[in-house]
């Protein structure tokens, strides 16, 4: 299993971790996803990982991750 971590600085409430864990979960190679907002990371587990995929689809659902977040 593979491992993708984001920092994302506009996750503010629940509402931004549930938005997020419910975009993410819809792509077919990602197994589990979570998100905080205390810690403004996004943690994506499963196989295959495009990483740059993952961080179109975050900047789609309006959480752009920064640039350089390992």
């Amino acid at each position: 299993m593979q491992t993708e971590t984001f920092k994302v600085p506009n996750i503010k409430c629940g509402g931004c971790v549930k938005a997020i864990e419910d975009g993410l979960s819809a792509l077919p190679e990602v197994a589990e996803v979570s998100a905080s907002a205390e810690r403004k990371e996004v943690v994506v587990r499963g196989e295959t990982l495009d990483r740059r995929q993952l961080a179109d689809k975050l900047a789609e659902l309006g959480y752009p991750a920064e640039t350089g977040a390992e």
